[in-house]
């Protein structure tokens, strides 16, 4: 494996602009073409940076893309700075050493991901990577090699999200989370869930998940032993990416703002993993994440 890692990136999903912003991160970005990116909140944090220093590109290149549509592939590439566009997914093995899968509809996940994870790629799946355990079970099934499979919502790294421990010591014992998020359950409340799941150790065993729908708007009640959690999921209404942690001594508010950043360091953590510099996610969480999200579900 070459010392830089190549990478592939993969898919486009309605709404999610994940294509155009997690190959910057690596390659930096053309401001010509990134101006024309149909999601102007990612030329404006991406303007914020400098590159290369402020990227990835010291550890890895995003080297090809694959979408569904092979202008759209040329714009990202133009806008992203990537070398090469390939007409066919599976074009892809044997020329990178690892995928990005950047479209959020869990539902094609398993089809996009399969070849490379026949081909024994290691794949970075963005979140959710399935609504259902079941559906996870036969991502996870389907690997041919150990920690081929990584994912996660980039709030897990957040440190405008994710209590410090120094935070922890002064709220004390958690027992209450309040979350606010725009958009929808399917593919936002993980956002919410993936910093609570990763923040508080001591929840106990998952019990209870409560369902509450009005108009577009979702409300989850989730009840572990030892905590509960609000989860307010506000579809078009607009909303603020905000949680409240509830301690027995304090409680902390915490607004997410750091998109570049979170993004940065899962997409890090991934390319570390590739190279055996780190550890992947634990699979636990994952699979609880999962289970909350499909028992909202039901």
């Amino acid at each position: 494996m070459a010392e830089k890692l190549k990478l592939g990136i993969i898919g486009l999903s309605e709404g999610n602009g994940h294509p155009y912003s997690w190959s910057a991160i690596f390659n930096g970005f053309s401001k010509e073409f990134m101006l024309r990116c149909p999601f102007p909140v990612i030329f404006n944090y991406l303007s914020e940076k400098s590159f290369p220093q402020d990227g990835l590109g010291h550890i890895a290149k995003v080297t090809h893309i694959w979408t569904q549509d092979f202008q759209i592939s040329n714009k990202i590439a133009q806008a992203s700075n990537i070398e090469n566009v390939v007409d066919n997914i599976e074009d892809l093995i044997g020329l990178v050493d690892g995928i990005l899968l950047a479209r959020d509809d869990s539902e094609n996940h398993l089809e996009m991901a399969l070849p490379f994870l026949k081909a024994g790629l290691p794949i970075f799946i963005d979140k959710p990577i399935s609504l259902t355990l079941k559906e996870l079970h036969k991502i996870y099934d389907a690997a041919t090699v150990p920690n081929q499979i990584f994912t996660c919502s980039a709030t897990r790294f957040s440190e405008s999200f994710v209590l410090t421990d120094e935070e922890k010591k002064r709220l004390g014992p958690i027992k209450h989370i309040e979350g606010t998020i725009p958009k929808y359950w399917d593919t936002y409340a993980v956002h919410l869930l993936e910093p609570i799941i990763c923040s508080v150790s001591g929840r106990g065993i998952l019990k209870n998940v409560y369902k509450f729908q009005k108009e577009t708007s979702n409300i989850a009640i989730i009840e572990w032993e030892k905590l509960s959690a609000y989860l307010h999921v506000s579809g078009t209404l607009p909303s603020a990416m905000k949680i409240i942690y509830y301690g027995e001594n304090d409680f902390i508010e915490k607004y997410f703002t750091d998109t570049f950043n979170s993004f940065k360091k899962s997409l890090e953590k991934f390319t570390l993993m590739i190279l055996n510099k780190s550890d992947n996610i634990d699979r636990n969480e994952t699979l609880e994440i999962i289970e909350i999200i499909e028992r909202y579900g039901k």
